[in-house]
């Protein structure tokens, strides 16, 4: 069981953003940039390209509608998106709020509280639609 999916049943805390059936949203705790939030599908799958087309058409989705909210709580250049995934095997989304490239390259870290999180994390939520 991979830690998403401990995440995804609770077993872990978590920064929630945004949940259906198939996808679950929550801030990265070791986050690039103030509001860099995770989309996982449910399901757990190693790999973004062994996902069936559907899935991956409806992960696709459900992340653009992470996105937008992202862009309306957060304010920045643009949310940009990364699908890496070594260091999880479970597929995973980044999308992070950028203001220049250097918040893409997972070698600036941003350090937040637990009270910056939850406020991060309401703000991101409340523009989810």
């Amino acid at each position: 069981m991979s830690l998403f999916t401990k995440i995804i049943n609770r077993e872990i805390p978590s920064y929630k953003i945004a949940e259906d059936e198939h996808f679950f949203a929550f801030l990265d705790i070791n986050p690039n940039a103030k509001g860099h939030t995770l989309v996982v599908p449910k399901k757990e799958e190693n790999k973004l390209f062994n996902l069936s087309k559907e899935d991956y058409i409806s992960l696709m989705d459900f992340s653009y509608r992470v996105a937008k909210a992202i862009e309306k709580a957060i304010p920045c250049k643009r949310v940009g998106m990364s699908v890496i995934g070594l260091e999880v095997p479970h597929v995973h989304i980044h999308l992070i709020p950028l203001q220049d490239m250097e918040d893409i390259r997972f070698k600036k870290k941003v350090v937040l509280t637990k009270e910056d999180f939850v406020t991060i994390a309401d703000s991101i939520s409340s523009c989810f639609e």
